[in-house]
């Protein structure tokens, strides 16, 4: 046989089976392995690249966290709070710690990752397939050899992700692992939301430590406003004077009742920001020039998101 036609062979073979493992990784049977990847994102990664926002105050409950985390036993802290309220910034913000190397020896060989549970409950359409994926995921931990703590933010969902998908209760499936020590896990939901699925279940209350997040104060929230000014400012190439800051507390206070703080200010204070620059955009003052936000923006802004007339709007803005 010719050396050219043995190659043109060589390469015929190695595309069928290019064209099998294709197959087989689309029919879910070579994901084994990747699950981790697929569906969660690396915070201490992002930490290390300063892509995480800063957490002011909140030292209280990172303490808590760290503390839980550096147990023999029961080692899963539970965030329990409002939507809103920052339970995510905590773990970011414990993320920070982890890769600037201050937290105990203990944790230092340790990074979070955070589950996208849409993503791994996605496309899961016949009995037992989210099963397997969160078996495989739980696999890939353990065989991690405790190096990872997993966040599941909105834990209580892995409940109704299971009863969804037709597979078992999908805290079924942590539970050795978690009694084991073989899974760490920070858990964040609200406290009705633990009541009804996390407190009913004694197995799995046991393995986890609540930490109570309450709402920041109007003066907690300024300090936060504070403290992220600079990379909003940054971002949308504004400025933000510390009259704006205040009255942005003052009207997220005052009309939006129904949210929390601090994350109805911050919402605010980034809407506006886009305003501000977007406009100074449109009217040719070029990308990188640096706006002011006035008290005129933030009217606007909230009369969006109170969704009032403009006959009815919520504050005045004859003192700009």
């Amino acid at each position: 046989m010719n050396t050219t036609l043995l190659g043109v062979i060589i390469v015929a073979i190695l595309a069928f089976v290019l064209v099998l493992l294709r197959k087989q990784t689309e029919s879910g049977s070579l994901v084994t392995g990747r699950i981790l990847e697929l569906y969660s994102k690396d915070l201490t990664a992002l930490a290390k690249a300063g892509k995480l926002d800063p957490v002011i105050g909140r030292k209280h409950e990172i303490y808590r966290v760290i503390e839980i985390l550096s147990r023999r036993t029961k080692n899963n802290p539970v965030l329990i709070g409002k939507s809103g309220v920052g339970k995510t910034a905590i773990v970011e913000e414990l993320a920070n710690e982890l890769a600037h190397g201050n937290v105990p020896e203990i944790l230092k060989s340790k990074r979070i990752l955070a589950l996208d549970l849409s993503g791994l409950v996605a496309g899961t359409k016949y009995r037992g397939e989210f099963e397997k994926r969160l078996k495989t995921l739980v696999d890939e931990i353990i065989a991690a050899q405790r190096h990872i703590i997993l966040f599941i933010d909105e834990i209580h969902t892995l409940a109704e992700a299971g009863e969804a998908s037709g597979a078992i209760d999908a805290a079924d499936i942590l539970k050795p692992a978690l009694a084991r020590g073989e899974l760490q896990v920070i858990g964040a939901t609200t406290m009705e939301e633990y009541q009804k699925y996390v407190e009913k279940d004694q197995t799995l209350e046991r393995r986890f430590q609540p930490i109570i997040v309450e709402e920041p104060t109007p003066d907690q929230t300024l300090g936060i406003l504070k403290g992220l000014r600079a990379k909003y400012e940054a971002y949308h190439h504004v400025k933000y004077s510390d009259q704006i800051l205040e009255a942005i507390v003052l009207l997220a206070h005052k009309h939006l009742k129904e949210r929390v703080f601090p994350d109805k200010a911050i919402d605010i204070m980034d809407e506006a920001g886009s305003r501000v620059h977007l406009t100074q955009v449109e009217s040719g003052k070029g990308d990188q020039f640096v706006g002011e936000v006035t008290l005129e923006d933030l009217r606007l802004i909230v009369d969006n998101l109170v969704e009032l007339p403009q006959k009815e709007s919520p504050i005045k803005t004859t003192n700009k």
